[in-house]
C-alpha cells in the first residue's frame, strides 16, 4: 500500500510521540524482519497471536503535555456492560486452575474476562481522542496510548485506547528491558505472600524469555518487587534488562526472535507459558484481542522501541453495530481465593469502566 492509496489516514499517540499517515501495513508474523530495516512503525498485537504494524509517514516528538481538545466523550450507559464470565463462572474457573496447579500442570495462570457494551459509531469508530483525554485526566498512565487506523480494502484497521501502566518491551540500541507487573492491592492494603509469589514466578519467566535473544550473562533484574502506586490501586513491579546478542542487534532476525521468545507477555499468560495458554483457552469465553497483547511503536532508524502490555485497554469493533470492550483479570496461583480473585478483577475494572461510561459507576 503506498501513500497515495492510503490517503495518509490513521494516527497514533503515545508518551511523547505522535504519528499519523499510514504508508504501508505488514503482518509482523510473516514480515517481521521489516521492522529493523527502517521507518517508524505502530504495532498492535492481539493476545491470540496476530501482530499488525503500520509504517507512518509523519512523526512528532514532544516532552510537553498535550493540550486538551475539550471534546466530550459519549460512552455506553454504566449499566450496559456485560461480562464474558459472571462471578460464579469465574470462581469455578479459579477452582479448576487450582486443581491444575495441584496436579503439577501449571504454577500460575492468568484468568481474564471481557466486559462489553454496545456503542454504535461511524466507520472510523467513536471519538478516541475524547476517551483518551478522559482517561488521561482520570487515570493517568505511563504507557497510555491511542491508535486509530481505518480499515482498508487490503489491510486491517485498529481502534484502541489504553491506560496501560506496564512495559512489555523497550529497546534502546542493543539494550532491551521488560517490566512485568504482578501483584495488586487496594490503596493502603498490604500485598499478600501470594502477590509476591506471582511476581517472582513471572520475573523468572521474563528472564528466560529475554535470554533467547541476549548475550549470555547479560540478563539481570534491576528492580525486584518494587511497590508502585497507580490510580485506585498498588502494583508490584520488577524490571529485567539484557543486551542483544550480535545476531539480533537490529538485524532482520531481531523482531522475529524477540517476539517468538516473549509473546504473549508472561505477566498476562502464566508459567509455564505453554501450559497456561492451554488453560486460558479452556476457561475463557471471549477472545482478548489487543487486551493483554502489545501496543506501541518501533523506530528502526533510531534503534528504539517501546511496547506496552495491553492492559487497562479499551477496543472497539463493528460487531452488533458497534461494541466497546474492556478486559480485566487476575493471576491464579495455589494460594488464590476465588472470591478475592473476582474482587481483584472488579478493582482493576471499576475506575476505567466508570470513566468510559456516560454515567459514572459508583466507587
Amino acid at each position: 500500500m503506498d501513500e497515495e492509496h492510503s490517503g495518509g489516514r490513521g494516527e497514533a499517540a503515545f508518551r511523547g510521540v505522535c504519528a499519523r499517515g499510514v504508508l504501508e501495513h505488514i503482518d509482523v508474523l510473516r514480515d517481521g524482519h521489516r521492522l529493523a530495516e527502517g521507518g517508524f512503525w505502530v504495532l498492535v498485537g492481539t493476545f491470540e497471536g496476530r501482530i499488525d504494524a503500520w509504517r507512518m509517514g509523519h512523526v512528532e516528538r514532544s516532552s510537553a503535555i498535550a493540550r486538551s481538545t475539550g471534546r466530550q466523550w459519549h460512552g455506553p450507559a454504566a449499566d450496559a456492560w456485560v461480562t464474558s464470565l459472571d462471578e460464579p463462572a469465574y470462581r469455578s474457573a479459579v477452582e479448576r486452575i487450582r486443581d491444575d496447579i495441584r496436579e503439577g500442570e501449571v504454577y500460575q495462570a492468568n484468568l481474564c474476562r471481557v466486559l462489553s457494551a454496545r456503542l454504535p459509531a461511524g466507520p472510523d469508530g467513536p471519538d478516541a481522542v475524547a476517551l483518551s483525554e478522559r482517561l488521561a485526566h482520570g487515570n493517568p498512565a505511563r504507557f497510555a496510548s491511542r491508535i486509530t487506523i481505518p480499515q482498508m480494502t487490503d489491510a486491517p484497521g485498529a481502534w484502541v485506547v489504553s491506560a496501560s501502566p506496564e512495559l512489555y518491551l523497550a529497546l534502546d540500541g542493543n539494550r532491551v528491558s521488560s517490566a512485568p507487573i504482578k501483584g495488586t492491592a487496594a490503596p493502603g492494603e498490604p500485598m499478600l505472600a501470594k502477590d509476591e509469589a506471582e511476581n517472582v514466578m513471572i520475573t523468572d519467566l521474563v528472564r528466560n524469555d529475554l535470554s533467547h535473544v541476549a548475550i549470555p550473562g547479560s540478563v539481570e533484574v534491576t528492580e525486584f518487587l518494587g511497590l508502585h502506586e497507580h490510580p485506585g490501586l498498588t502494583h508490584l513491579e520488577s524490571t529485567v534488562t539484557a543486551r542483544l546478542a550480535t545476531e539480533y542487534d537490529w538485524t532482520p532476525a531481531l523482531w522475529p526472535g524477540l517476539l517468538d521468545g516473549t509473546f504473549p507477555p508472561g505477566s498476562v499468560s502464566g508459567a509455564p507459558k505453554s501450559s497456561a495458554l492451554r488453560i486460558i483457552e479452556r476457561e475463557e469465553r471471549a477472545p482478548r484481542g489487543p487486551y493483554c497483547g502489545a501496543l506501541g511503536w518501533v523506530d528502526a532508524d533510531a534503534r528504539r522501541a517501546e511496547l506496552a502490555v495491553g492492559i487497562r485497554t479499551f477496543w472497539w469493533d463493528r460487531a452488533g453495530g458497534g461494541t466497546l470492550r474492556f478486559g480485566t483479570g487476575a493471576g491464579i496461583t495455589w494460594g488464590s481465593d476465588p472470591g478475592a480473585e473476582w474482587r481483584e478483577t472488579e478493582l482493576k475494572a471499576r475506575r476505567l469502566i466508570g470513566l468510559a461510561s456516560t454515567a459514572r459507576m459508583a466507587g
